[in-house]
């Protein structure tokens, strides 16, 4: 054991490979619960009713807030999407394997068959397991190799799920079908499919040269290859034929599918992990959210989220497993405006604050881009709603799913997560996680500790210079931010009063960049 001298501040720290849980709440559940993650795309820490919402209703998803635990400081472990969902599922931070940056629609599967995931672990205490909607992590075992009209393989079977209805990527990126356990849904032997992100398809029209064909939404910056459904995407792509998606169903096509999932295996333990796109560009919801808010596409968006958050829910209370269901609701980094395409996102916003009036944004180092909407509902365990301001992290996600299914003994199964995370998770203990790592897309890394958070000096554009009309917070000197009851004033860059304490979180971000297995010790 080591402990830290911070000038004010000391700790003992302990490699996680020896930390039992014993003493920090691992008590086994006599009935081990259903799970649900419902893990939303872009969606900002303000960006539902439960956390201050403007001009949308989230009834539903307010509901979980009220008979649950609202979590205030709550955080991905990235301001993008695929490094923050590999680190979800794995447990091991995105720098420490390449080819985590934001994926191509043909990339190759990154989550490896020999990694240990979330999936794994509920395989291995017995449970059915499934994936729907946006995945964004790769398939196949070869970048532009996959056949796309036949079996891709590895895909999620692979990685511990038994039924998976999902999108290669997202869907701005191509190939626009959905993949069911390895193979294009509803494919249409009379279009098969190529998929290119490199060079177009000769006599097939892009969004760049044929604007007259985008019907549907016209893009703003990038956007503008190959055009399915009077939408431009990103990459090149022939084909498809009938088992092409229409964007307005999306929503409805993996909600259906995640109910009859619910249905059909209601008689024994379940995870879901039920990932929407809803909120992510293109936004084209379906048109009956149409005008449901006061910020057009993107405020119907996050009411179409609702509705599938609405319709799990109802699936759950029908076959009488709602009470004994772990619900867990989150997003995978934070909100975006004008993300590419002209939906008047920005025009439209009003007095509404994505991100809670966190500065920032997706992308950033700021707290806007994982600083994120955190609910847990638990009926049968959690007995009285709570606002909680304790450290989260959602790189311990496997490793308290593991606790809770009795699987991990009270060792941790992660590379980086921490198995005695459960009871700050369930609500019994209200001192969260000691510390929290976020990285912004250019692999700037943060650390949040002690109440404070250092953001190393890295360099880059003080703006994002694609389009989007976000922060970075990138700088060549260091940053430091005060805590104040959980609030983050990221506007007084107090480091150089503080060289002491800059020092010393220096370090200790190199220490876990650098070390596999470091965490504090639960006291």
């Amino acid at each position: 054991m080591k402990t830290l001298d911070f000038g004010i501040y000391s700790l003992a720290l302990v490699s996680p490979f020896f930390v039992q849980a014993q003493g920090c709440g691992a008590e086994k559940e006599s009935s081990r619960p259903n799970v649900v993650l419902i893990y939303a795309d872009d969606l900002g820490f303000g960006d539902l009713g439960c956390y201050g919402a403007k001009g949308v209703s989230t009834p539903n998803a307010d509901r979980l807030a009220a008979n649950g635990l609202r979590f205030t400081n709550a955080h991905a472990v990235a301001s993008t999407s695929t490094p923050s969902r590999y680190s979800l599922l794995t447990g091991e931070y995105p720098w420490r394997k390449p080819g985590t940056d934001v994926a191509a629609g043909n990339a190759a599967m990154i989550v490896s068959p020999e990694q240990y995931t979330v999936a794994d672990v509920f395989k291995e205490a017995g449970y059915r397991t499934a994936a729907f909607g946006k995945w964004h992590l790769g398939l196949g075992a070869e970048t532009g190799k996959q056949d796309w009209n036949g079996e891709i393989s590895p895909a999620l079977a692979d990685i511990g799920f038994d039924y998976s209805y999902i999108m290669a990527a997202t869907a701005d990126r191509v190939p626009c079908v959905f993949i069911e356990n390895g193979n294009v849904a509803n494919y249409d032997p009379t279009a098969p499919i190529e998929v290119s992100y490199r060079q177009k398809f000769e006599g097939e029209p892009i969004g760049r040269d044929n604007p007259e064909l985008l019907y549907n939404l016209k893009h703003s910056h990038g956007h503008d290859m190959s055009i399915v459904n009077g939408i431009g995407r990103i990459g090149y792509m022939k084909g498809g034929g009938t088992a092409l998606w229409k964007d307005e169903n999306i929503a409805d096509s993996i909600t259906y599918k995640a109910v009859d999932f619910i249905k059909a295996n209601s008689e024994q333990p379940f995870f879901i992990y039920f990932a929407t796109n809803d909120v992510h560009v293109p936004r084209f919801p379906h048109e009956r959210f149409r005008g449901s808010s006061s910020m057009g596409l993107r405020g119907d968006a996050i009411a179409q989220f609702d509705w599938s958050v609405g319709e799990i829910l109802r699936a759950l209370e029908d076959e009488g497993v709602l009470e004994n269901t772990l619900i867990i609701l989150t997003s995978d980094n934070g909100p975006v405006l004008d993300d590419g395409y002209a939906d008047e996102a920005e025009e439209l916003v009003g007095e509404h604050s994505p991100t809670g009036y966190l500065r920032g944004g997706k992308y950033s180092t700021f707290e806007g881009g994982t600083r994120v909407p955190f609910i847990v509902h638990w009926p049968s365990m959690i007995k009285e709603s709570a606002v909680k301001d304790g450290l989260v992290s959602q790189i311990d996600f496997l490793d308290v799913m593991a606790s809770i299914t009795g699987v991990s003994g009270g060792q941790r199964l992660s590379p980086d997560g921490a198995p005695i995370e459960k009871n700050s998770w369930l609500g019994a203990d209200d001192g969260g996680r000691p510390f929290a790592v976020e990285m912004a897309a250019n692999h700037t890394l943060s650390l949040i500790m002690f109440g404070w958070k250092y953001v190393e000096p890295k360099g880059g554009p003080a703006m994002v210079p694609w389009g989007p009309k976000i922060e970075t917070g990138y700088s060549t000197d260091p940053q430091l931010y005060k805590t104040v009851d959980g609030e983050l004033d990221e506007n007084n860059n107090v480091a150089a009063e503080n060289p002491t304490l800059v020092n010393g979180l220096k370090e200790e971000l190199e220490r876990i960049r650098n070390t596999r297995g470091y965490y504090i010790e639960c006291r």
